[in-house]
């Protein structure tokens, strides 16, 4: 035996309730979980004394976007926080985004995409496909456990390009053998982002075609939903349908819901941000969760006749992706350089503003002004504030909302955003909220899905080592075990890190991964509940959580009594069907 980590309660990731227990690593698996103190120290093995902390399985993030990140030779600087808040294994490829496949086709299309996502140049990639992509980060290294989906994005631009349209059978034929080529090379699923273009200019009928891909790999469909609005019931039966025609696991990705008012948005919103700022003193308790809670159930429903539909959320109410993403999508075909002469052109402008202002939300959102991602018009010009940009010239902007800075340029905020866009060549990053991010008020959309049994926990991580990030790449899970569990008492321990380890690994076929039992992968965490805290909040998102003594990754060390070692670079792919 190599470690003894003796004397914690281990929670083995089952819910079942804690027991005192020893825990014995040799190499890469957990050799024995003894009850009672039984194990004793041989060889000269270390012994971790654990008395009054909790011992369980190491966080596995359902929804993370550091796919993005884990390719480069720094990724260990970058991805830090992770290890230091308990993750040992994430899932990269959500959102329909990754890092491969790639066409030279339509590289100019894939490039503007992708930079969009990343706020980075694109350049210096040495793999053109999948495979590639996971030799070369197997060949670097990689500091955390990651499986991949595939990127329903990347591929339907590899298939047609940026194209605003529905997708022929022909092409659909080709997003099918490229599908392949990703499950071959080891994806564990498929992945779309249908609120962004090019996804959401798929139809039922596509996705159902490619989940037949899917079937012969027993991989799963999971989706960044057509809408989190209105028709967010819609959405998830279409979800549902991709799932029940190939009788494949499906995944609904950070689950939400922001209603359209219609008419009487303003006056809602008004009265919204009157409770948000008060939020800040005392918070009105509203049933604002009730959405949420009927869609949980219609979806424990499906499952008990049969389906296997997990869901994700991601404990804020604050959102982030790309500020592109905000545009009509007849706006976004084409490369940087087109898109470039669109924002440049006063009369295309006002166009574009016209979409957003009077642009209709309808199902299914495939129009050429009717997509549901249509923020500003659902939020106003006050909900968006800059989360990074590339140029030195804009880094004041960072953290700073938008209609405040197009008000200091004396500018309307729609040509604040444009001209910030062409300036940073369309790498722009934002976050948006309903009001003062983070707010009690609004927290309470989310406390159904925090609370279910049912509903993992993710981070949405988009961490790229520049500008102002989001305080979930810090602290999501240490917010979630202090606020949620420990605070507000909205569930008990082992729920809680069975929805955040053995819930994740059985959903998405990880094998031996997110338990803790005799022959199982050595990812294990040491933390204390009582102290455990994430020490960031969205105005100081950097930071060190206190309460989490030992992260290990197949049986290495990666954070020893709260020290870091970055050269412990211990992750492995965890490729489809092994």
């Amino acid at each position: 035996m190599d470690l003894i980590i003796k004397n914690g309660t281990v929670i083995d990731g089952t819910g079942k309730p804690g027991f005192k227990a020893d825990v014995a690593v040799e190499g890469d698996k957990i050799k024995a979980v003894e009850r009672n103190g039984a194990l004793a120290s041989a060889n000269g093995c270390r012994v971790i004394d654990a008395a009054g902390k909790t011992v369980c399985p190491g966080i596995i993030d359902p929804h993370s976007h550091a796919d993005l990140t884990i390719h480069r030779r720094d990724h260990a600087d970058v991805l830090e926080p992770l290890v230091r808040q308990g993750i040992t294994t994430f899932v990269g490829g959500n959102c329909g985004m990754s890092m491969a496949p790639f066409s030279d086709e339509y590289y100019s299309d894939m490039k503007t995409y992708l930079e969009g996502f990343t706020a980075r140049e694109l350049k210096d990639i040495p793999w053109k496909d999948t495979a590639g992509f996971f030799d070369h980060i197997e060949g670097n290294g990689a500091l955390l456990n990651f499986a991949l989906l595939a990127p329903h994005g990347l591929i339907r631009i590899d298939a047609m390009g940026m194209q605003p349209r529905k997708a022929s059978n022909e092409e659909i034929s080709r997003m099918s053998l490229s599908l392949e080529r990703c499950m071959d090379a080891g994806c564990i699923g498929l992945s779309t982002g249908l609120q962004y273009m090019p996804g959401l200019q798929s139809d039922t009928r596509e996705l159902v075609r490619l989940g037949s891909v899917l079937s012969d790999y027993d991989g799963m469909y999971v989706s960044h939903l057509r809408t989190y609005m209105n028709d967010l019931e819609k959405a998830i039966d279409e979800l549902a349908e991709v799932a029940r025609a190939n009788d494949i696991r499906a995944q609904v990705s950070h689950l939400f819901w922001v209603p359209d008012m219609g008419l009487l948005g303003p006056l809602i919103r008004a009265f919204a941000g009157l409770m948000i700022e008060l939020s800040q003193y005392w918070t009105l308790p509203m049933k604002l969760d009730a959405e949420i809670e009927k869609q949980l159930n219609r979806i424990s429903k499906m499952n008990s006749q049969g389906l296997k539909i997990g869901v994700d959320v991601m404990p804020t109410t604050t959102t982030f992706t790309h500020l592109m993403a905000y545009f009509p999508p007849w706006t976004l075909k084409g490369d940087k350089e087109e898109i470039g002469e669109r924002l440049t052109s006063r009369a295309i402008r006002r166009k574009i503003r016209r979409d957003i202002e009077q642009g209709d939300m309808m199902w299914p959102h495939t129009g050429k002004s009717s997509w549901s991602l249509n923020i500003f018009k659902l939020l106003g010009w006050d909900c968006t504030r800059i989360m990074s940009v590339v140029t030195d010239k804009n880094k004041c902007c960072e953290g700073k909302r938008v209609s405040d800075l197009a008000k200091d340029a004396g500018k309307h905020p729609f040509d604040f955003i444009c001209d910030l866009l062409v300036e940073e060549e369309g790498r722009v990053l934002v976050f948006s909220s309903a009001g003062r991010p983070e707010d009690n008020f609004t927290e309470q959309s989310i406390f159904a899905a925090l609370a279910h049994p049912d509903v993992q926990i993710s981070t949405d991580t988009i961490l790229m080592g520049f500008g102002k990030p989001s305080h979930l790449f810090y602290g999501a899970f240490p917010k979630f075990f202090s606020r949620y569990v420990r605070e507000k008492k909205m569930l008990d321990l082992p729920t809680a890190i069975h929805k955040t380890t053995g819930l994740p690994a059985e959903q998405f076929n990880l094998k031996q991964r997110g338990i803790v039992k005799e022959g199982y992968f050595a990812d294990l965490l040491v933390f204390d509940p009582d102290t455990i805290a994430p020490n960031v909040d969205f105005f100081n998102p950097v930071g060190t959580p206190s309460g989490i003594d030992h992260v290990l990754i197949n049986g290495f060390h990666v954070l020893d009594d709260g020290r870091f070692d970055k050269s412990r670079l211990a992750g492995r792919a965890l490729r489809n069907g092994g």
